[in-house]
């Protein structure tokens, strides 16, 4: 289960902040499973886009790699199997979330909850950013998710 680390920048020295936040990304996305093949694609490409950015929290996806970055007005979304960066603007992304416990329709090959960030862009180029899990007890954590996920949209 991914989950988002969050911070408040500090005045001062944010150079040394978003560095420190930008390697706390980077030292998360490598460490998972899924990631070994494309580490040195996280370490050079995603660490220079992100090199100035302060980094306000991140999720990531063990499950294919991908990452979700929180920026102060936007979102950037990592897929390394596409080798794709995308930015998104704050005022167009959007959350949804799906909980089939109570759905007596529900198959048993699909997750009993789920959850979307999601934006409608041009050219095929949404933001479609879905976790979801299939075993009940893991349903609090991603709650937990959401729930820092719509406190950045909100703020």
């Amino acid at each position: 289960m991914g989950r988002i680390v969050r911070s408040a920048m500090q005045g001062g020295s944010d150079s040394a902040m978003s560095q420190l936040r930008v390697q706390e990304f980077l030292d998360e996305v490598c460490n998972l499973e899924s990631c070994e093949n494309h580490i040195t694609w996280y370490n050079v490409d995603v660490a220079t886009m992100l090199e100035g950015c302060r980094i306000l929290g991140h999720s990531t996806n063990p499950e294919d790699g991908s990452a979700i970055i929180f920026l102060k007005e936007s979102v950037v979304v990592c897929v390394p199997e596409e080798g794709s960066i995308q930015h998104y603007p704050k005022g167009t992304v959007h959350c949804f979330v799906d909980d089939k416990r109570k759905n007596a329709e529900h198959d048993d090959d699909e997750p009993i909850f789920s959850t979307e960030l999601f934006s409608l862009s041009p050219r095929d180029e949404e933001l479609c950013y879905i976790r979801s899990c299939e075993d009940e007890q893991d349903i609090p954590n991603l709650q937990n998710e959401v729930a820092r996920w719509l406190g950045w949209l909100n703020s």
